[in-house]
């Protein structure tokens, strides 16, 4: 698959290209509002594009400058939208077997390939049952098992697992790994959830504001991130300056010291549970040290995570033993530190 998704929408402009390889599943990330869903939609035909292209299979299937289009029923793409949206009049094998029925199968035929895949998804047992008899997993089995039914080129996943409770998440998440990985056409899965894309995709590309900010795979994102969203996507403290070998100098009045050299422009990251905090200025080991006034505390995991405000801002992650024994609260001046070694300094120019 391979698309140039231009898209005008009132003051909001998507500008993205995509390109999916065949058994490749690549997540589309980014905040609310970034342009994944539009993304989603004009792959799928519901969305009209504004210029550019979407080819399947080395066929164009929407391309405006050449007055190329075709309807979305006719565009051999499966999609497994938020909410299922499974027909509630219809049985699951029924809803199963209706894309098989459009593309002329008799009934017969549609049903016994519906109850098949049902089978494939583990629910054989449940082809009589209307989707208000399911449960939110269930449901997103039969709506899968729609999709893959009509043997699609390309197939689009719109956060899928969204619905479901942490448990059943977990669940299914796996099934439709398995799924996935059998699948022998292009993959793509929308996500704001980096859990689901991490373990789900083969490739990361982020978006924002319509744009594609970031791309690449899980390790190479995970480890070095571009742009503020990615870094809490990650759970890192990013920050940009201007380096000189060991140092990069951020704002006006703070220098970060690096394990790494790196020259010009340049971002600093490093995990919220590489800040240490003080009642007082550190003495010792740590060259990164700065004053740093408490402004919120949330519970992370076992762990308590700490805004800071100051010359730095950031996020430490503390245990619940060191925040009584610092006795954190909102307000509270503190000193911050963080090693060198703990550090990661790279380019910020284009990758």
């Amino acid at each position: 698959m391979d698309a140039h998704l231009v898209v005008d929408r009132g003051t909001f402009r998507l500008d993205v290209r995509l390109r999916v390889a065949a058994g490749e599943v690549v997540a589309l990330l980014g905040p609310n509002g970034a342009g994944k869903t539009t993304a989603l939609r004009t792959l799928a035909g519901l969305q009209a594009l504004t210029d550019g292209h979407v080819t399947l299979d080395g066929r164009d299937v929407d391309r405006p400058a050449g007055r190329v289009w075709t309807p979305p029923e006719r565009r051999r793409i499966g999609v497994v939208f938020q909410d299922y949206l499974l027909f509630p009049h219809l049985s699951a094998v029924d809803n199963v077997a209706f894309g098989l029925r459009r593309q002329g199968l008799d009934r017969r035929a549609a049903r016994a390939s519906a109850r098949d895949w049902l089978a494939r998804v583990g629910l054989a047992g449940y082809a009589d049952r209307r989707p208000r008899q399911l449960s939110g997993g269930q449901a997103q089995r039969v709506a899968l098992a729609r999709a893959l039914a009509v043997r699609p080129v390309a197939l689009l996943l719109d956060e899928p697992l969204a619905a479901l409770d942490a448990r059943t998440r977990l669940d299914t998440r796996a099934e439709l790994q398995r799924h996935l990985a059998a699948h022998p056409g292009p993959t793509l899965l929308v996500t704001h959830d980096p859990l689901d894309a991490l373990v789900l995709a083969d490739r990361l590309v982020i978006v924002e504001g319509g744009q594609v900010v970031q791309e690449g795979d899980a390790v190479t994102v995970t480890a070095r991130p571009r742009t503020d969203y990615v870094a809490r996507l990650v759970g890192l403290n990013l920050h940009r300056g201007q380096a000189s070998g060991h140092q990069v100098r951020i704002g006006d009045a703070f220098t970060l010291t690096t394990v790494d050299r790196v020259a010009g422009d340049a971002f600093v990251a490093f995990p919220p549970a590489a800040v240490a905090l003080h009642p007082s200025r550190p003495e010792g080991s740590p060259r990164n040290t700065w004053p740093a006034t408490v402004v919120g505390i949330q519970r992370h995991g076992d762990n308590l995570r700490v805004r800071l405000d100051g010359p730095l801002p950031v996020a430490a992650d503390v245990t619940p033993a060191a925040a009584a024994q610092l006795r954190l609260s909102p307000g509270q001046p503190v000193w911050a530190a963080v090693k060198a070694a703990e550090t990661r300094a790279y380019p910020a120019g284009p990758g």
